[in-house]
């Protein structure tokens, strides 16, 4: 057993020194550890406890069944981004499958849009933390300078977790997603056996549209049901941050596809059997989709404020985590990067602390990003980021999906690694389809007009640094470090 985990880290490594790289970071997440950052990123039980609200007031209970659609949809897009995590297992993920396999400015706006995406997740989930878990929790009342502040003291833990170990990452995001399962196991059953012995449930929320039931548009473009999708965009994606530590996995070509494609198909499943028990559970659907919390009121409803409070913490455990994934997967975006000349200041961000071999310059940076934005955002131009970075993924998956569909011919499959077979080009196909359609029901509402200016700010933001890049340094963006192996697959042909 040891001398075949020797073998595979090595020829991992090998293929990394073969990309023109020397691994300067350490290989220990295994495989449950990979799956659990894969898994902790999208935190059911989190993305379900922040948005449930939004499902019941525009789509009303019976929205709960588009989860299906999405959990489905983004179940094909992880099939197709596995098919390069098999065969590309480096730092970056869609920045490195882009730059080597159509070219390295493709690659360097793929880079880009991802980094924001994770830069701006990290604030997005330690703000919820702090507002609707902590806060609760501890029994303040809502403020949102308090909220503020306890945001960026999560911030600052977390980047010294991450700093200290990527081993410490991978213990935490495993403890993170195992509770988390456990609470969603606990509830789950604990619901079931009080509504049967008390009788109080009401299955026929199932199909009820609550107080979206009096509402014109609910069927319109961008209207009421539409809407009900984005408990399932907003959750049910980031499942390529297994990809971003890949260089920290050990076997990646085996342990990073499985842990993507696994992690959705475990969300997914897991998220409905919630999302059923607690639609069931709601005793007064009016009063629940008013609530800021509805989740904690349904279960404080049926379980107690014991059991509420016990969720809570549960719940705060398991954003940290989340936390703690998205800021290490947002760092390992900026090192990629860097130590290919193409981002600001990377001579700096591509410095690895030899004792504790992680990208210290680069976590410090998500760091400082979330505390300005802390610092300068004030309520609703924090959440109009915020909705903008559920935009970002969908772009960046998008983007993917074409990017396979152009070049799947010169990849190469390595034996015992993750494949489709004769399934990769229907999978890829229908996989684009979803995810344009993904697109649509994102930015149709009118809700969504500042959103999408952000997004095209960040572009041209980073469009300013790619001129300079082109005018002064435009060598780093001919060629890629490294031998260029799938060329030469292909001109072996």
């Amino acid at each position: 057993m040891t001398t075949e985990r020797v073998a595979v880290q090595t020829a991992a490594d090998e293929e990394c020194v073969d990309c023109g790289y020397t691994p300067e970071l350490k290989r220990t997440l295994g495989g449950f550890q990979v799956f659990a950052v894969s898994f902790a990123f999208k935190s059911v039980a989190v993305g379900i406890f922040g948005t449930y609200d939004d499902l019941l007031s525009t789509s009303g209970p019976v929205g709960i069944w588009l989860w299906v659609l999405v959990a489905v949809g983004q179940t094909l897009v992880a099939l197709v981004v596995a098919q390069f995590a098999a065969r590309i297992a480096l730092s970056g993920s869609s920045y490195q499958w882009a730059s080597r396999l159509a070219n390295p400015k493709v690659g360097w706006l793929f880079g880009w849009l991802s980094f924001w995406y994770l830069a701006i997740a990290v604030v997005a989930v330690d703000n919820a933390l702090a507002s609707q878990a902590v806060m609760p929790l501890l029994g303040m009342s809502a403020n949102e300078d308090t909220a503020r502040v306890i945001t960026v003291a999560v911030l600052i833990a977390q980047t010294i977790l991450v700093i200290a170990s990527t081993r410490l990452l991978g213990l935490i995001t495993s403890g993170a997603v195992g509770l988390e399962l456990a609470i969603i196991v606990l509830i789950v059953v604990a619901l079931g056996i009080v509504m049967a012995i008390t009788g109080d449930s009401n299955v026929d929320n199932l199909t009820s549209r609550g107080i979206a039931s009096s509402s014109p548009d609910y069927f319109a473009v961008g209207g009421g049901l539409m809407a009900g999708m984005v408990m399932g965009l907003t959750t049910l994606v980031g499942f390529d941050s297994a990809a971003n530590l890949a260089e920290e996995a050990k076997d990646p070509f085996r342990s990073v596809p499985r842990a993507i494609v696994a992690s959705v198909i475990a969300a997914g499943v897991a998220g409905l059997v919630f999302l059923i028990a607690l639609t069931i559970a709601i005793k007064d659907v009016g009063a629940v989709s008013h609530s800021g919390a509805p989740v904690a009121m349904i279960v404080r409803e049926q379980l107690g404020s014991f059991t509420e409070r016990i969720l809570l913490a549960g719940i705060a455990f398991a954003m940290f985590g989340a936390g703690m994934v998205v800021m290490a997967a947002c760092s390992r975006q900026v090192f990629a990067m860097a130590r290919d000349d193409r981002f600001p200041a990377h001579a700096l961000m591509r410095r690895v602390n030899p004792r504790t071999q992680t990208p210290v310059p680069a976590t410090l940076l998500i760091l400082i990003v979330g505390v300005v934005l802390m610092v300068t955002l004030r309520g609703g131009a924090l959440i109009q980021l915020i909705i903008a970075s559920t935009i970002l993924p969908a772009l960046i998956y998008g983007a993917i999906v074409v990017l396979y569909l152009a070049v799947r011919k010169r990849l190469e499959h390595k034996e015992g690694g993750f494949g489709l077979g004769r399934f990769e080009l229907p999978v890829a196909a229908v996989a684009l389809i979803w995810v344009v359609f993904a697109l649509f029901v994102l930015v149709t509402p009118e809700s969504a007009r500042v959103p999408s200016f952000i997004v095209l700010g960040l572009i041209a933001v980073g469009l300013g640094y790619f001129v300079k890049m082109l005018v002064f340094n435009r060598e780093v963006l001919d060629t890629e470090p490294g031998i260029d192996e799938f060329a030469v697959a292909a001109a072996d042909r």
